[in-house]
């Protein structure tokens, strides 16, 4: 433990403290809050009483377009002969894709029952820049029969050969797209919605563009001067130059059919909304907004979020620090948990790289960098760019990064302050408990912080964190 922050939790006065359960991966951790914490929570949603009837209702009287049977009937040619692509989230996204309750069983049964044969249809996983899904990936998120039975391609935005170019969007963007979503007769996507830290919302146009499109595309839409736009955030989608290039590029594919769902904090199905590209898309923003959205009176000196289902590595965790920003004042601290599941817990060697660079140069020089006629775009350079909106607000001292899954001295090669400074010497326990004291301790350290010059800082708990989206009342999300 740093010797500053041994000194102030050993004088701190954590009496009146109370636990509470933090989300840490597929479990909880308890960590004490001091008094007059304000939790911000979403709101309830009851998840659907009876999902697979509404899932059905919803692909049989879809928004804005005829149901697939029409659509199929439509095509000019028998049924038999039909090749159909469906674009499916990775293991990212806790789409609900298998089982009775579930969106691709009932999706499949009605294309079976319009005659569109089994070896006709393409499952294809849109990865974007992710890595490719393993096999038990694959049976996780679509189970074993439909894992067994179904052709399944992961998207390679490096693979020529899956790519095939349909021209260039308005704002210059050559469009190379995977051959199989654009050849198939009949286009499916599906996916969640959710809020997004760039593109305002995920899936719907999402699930085309960046899911499907080549790395040069790719770079174009993640571009520095798309995300530097302070529209390119959460829940805004008028104005946000991610979100209207996404939706050009889908628009070109010619998708025939979404099915896009939507979850409550408990990851429950609450809303299934199929049909037309834009307008099925809009009625599942439209609940998304009234589930996640927080409206809070005031920003608050400390913020305590994490990582959540998504935050499989320190890449994916960008989306709970920036998520908290609004509520953040300057030079505050935010104090996010972190559970890293994947096989390399920061993430790609490019990220690593990069933020490096964004370490040793801040986020100014990160930018600047960026901005320099000289610089060749490089894979990952985004999310270190939304990194730097957190430490242009507070301050590396002030982003307190706690995990056990990244080493001691990788840790000190990202940015922000290691949760490896708030362990006692010596405890090197099981990832959870090692976190858990991480967290505890810099709660101390942060509430009891000499900057507040004795007086009591005001202190927020994101319950949700990466899927909530607070906001000050009267201000954009």
């Amino acid at each position: 433990m740093r010797p500053d922050i041994a000194d102030i939790i050993r004088g701190a006065d954590i009496g009146q403290w109370k636990p509470v359960e933090i989300e840490y991966g597929d479990r909880t951790i308890e960590v004490l809050l001091p008094p007059g914490v304000k939790t911000l929570g979403m709101q309830e949603f009851p998840p659907l009483a009876r999902p697979a009837d509404e899932i059905r209702r919803s692909l049989e009287d879809p928004v804005g377009t005829p149901p697939l049977a029409k659509i199929i009937e439509a095509k000019g040619k028998p049924a038999g002969e039909l090749t159909v692509c469906i674009t499916t989230s990775d293991i990212t996204r806790p789409v609900p894709y298998k089982g009775e309750s579930g969106i691709l069983d009932p999706l499949l049964r009605i294309l079976q029952g319009c005659g569109v044969r089994r070896e006709n249809v393409t499952l294809l996983v849109g990865t974007g820049t992710h890595r490719p899904s393993t096999a038990q990936e694959k049976v996780a998120m679509f189970g074993e029969r439909v894992a067994s039975e179904f052709r399944i391609i992961d998207h390679d935005c490096d693979d020529e050969s899956m790519l095939t170019y349909i021209g260039r969007s308005r704002s210059g963007t050559e469009i190379h797209i995977n051959r199989h979503f654009i050849e198939a007769d009949v286009k499916i996507a599906t996916g969640l919605v959710e809020s997004h830290f760039m593109a305002g919302v995920s899936a719907g146009r999402k699930a085309i563009c960046p899911a499907l499109v080549s790395r040069k595309t790719i770079e174009r839409f993640h571009g520095v001067q798309f995300l530097s736009s302070p529209k390119a955030t959460n829940l805004v989608l008028e104005g946000n130059p991610c979100h209207e290039e996404s939706l050009e590029i889908a628009r070109k594919t010619g998708v025939d059919f979404i099915v896009s769902t939507v979850l409550n904090r408990g990851l429950e199905l609450v809303g299934v909304f199929s049909g037309e590209l834009e307008m099925s898309h809009d009625k599942a923003v439209e609940l998304v907004r009234r589930v996640v959205a927080i409206p809070v009176e005031r920003e608050f000196d400390i913020v305590l979020t994490h990582g959540g289902y998504v935050g499989i590595n320190h890449y994916q965790n960008a989306k709970a620090a920036c998520n908290a920003l609004p509520i953040l004042r300057e030079k505050g601290f935010l104090i996010l948990a972190a559970c890293e599941r994947d096989e390399d817990p920061i993430g790609p060697a490019t990220y690593k790289t990069l933020l490096q660079l964004l370490k040793l140069q801040g986020p100014d020089g990160y930018l600047a960098a960026l901005l320099n006629p000289a610089w060749k775009f490089t894979r990952d350079q985004w999310e270190p760019q939304m990194w730097g909106k957190v430490i242009e607000k507070i301050g590396e001292e002030g982003m307190l990064y706690c995990t056990f899954f990244i080493p001691k001295r990788e840790q000190r090669l990202v940015p922000g302050t290691a949760g490896w400074d708030f362990l006692p010497d010596g405890i090197h326990a099981h990832d959870a408990e090692a976190t858990q004291a991480m967290v505890r301790n810099a709660l101390v350290y942060a509430y009891h912080h000499p900057k507040w010059k004795g007086g009591k800082p005001s202190v927020a708990f994101i319950k949700e964190g990466p899927y909530a989206i607070p906001c000050v009342q009267g201000t954009p999300p």
